[in-house]
């Protein structure tokens, strides 16, 4: 399980873009956010729970996320807390609601010009239609990771020759197999099982 790291509001500057941390601090202000900044999390990049038995609205970002991703997936995460505001549970948690919420923050900060160009031209196109997750659009991955303070040793699953090696973050090992649709089936080598891998998913380089 990721470890939590608690830290005074001021420190979030050091996760955001520049210009952009008075109008989170606002937000989480406002709605009386607990925020927590985690470590690396291979399933998910943020997550919401709504405020109940006298808990605040909680919110948790991957605090090992490029200042970009940080930023877009605290929004994301924002607008689940909104939409429960003026919907509760009526609502599907990523249905039209939340996307029309979630457009809507982020044309506010699209229009702060806090992103640089090409992240900002991704997100002006899925304004109306953003998806579930940042992970979840691939044009929107593939700009943010342009930021990412990569150790060139990590590379993308789709950077892996065709019945190459490669070794994920937990140490198991996989021999990546075709493509098909978006995914890419690979077999690990200990059980024989085939997984479906994302093809910017982060891995080594393993030599056989």
């Amino acid at each position: 399980m990721a470890k939590s790291v608690r830290h005074p509001l001021h420190a979030l500057a050091d996760f955001l873009p520049e210009n952009s941390f008075d109008d989170v601090a606002a937000y989480l202000q406002k709605y009386s956010v607990h925020l927590t900044v985690t470590q690396h999390r291979a399933s998910v990049l943020g997550d919401y729970r709504n405020a109940a038995h006298g808990q605040n609205h909680r919110i948790s970002v991957n605090g090992n996320l490029n200042k970009y991703s940080f930023l877009i997936t605290l929004l994301h995460e924002l607008a689940h807390l909104l939409t429960y505001e003026r919907y509760r549970h009526r609502v599907q948690p990523h249905g039209r609601e939340w996307k029309n919420i979630y457009g809507e923050l982020l044309f506010i900060f699209l229009q702060k010009k806090i992103f640089p160009d090409d992240v900002a031209r991704v997100l002006q196109q899925s304004l109306n239609n953003p998806g579930a997750s940042a992970c979840a659009e691939e044009g929107l991955m593939r700009v943010l990771k342009n930021y990412d303070n990569r150790h060139p040793d990590i590379l993308h699953v789709e950077q892996i020759a065709l019945n190459g090696y490669f070794k994920t973050r937990d140490g198991r090992v996989f021999q990546r197999g075709e493509k098909r649709r978006t995914r890419y089936f690979c077999t690990e080598i200990k059980t024989n099982k085939v997984y479906l891998f994302n093809a910017l998913y982060e891995v080594k380089k393993v030599e056989q």
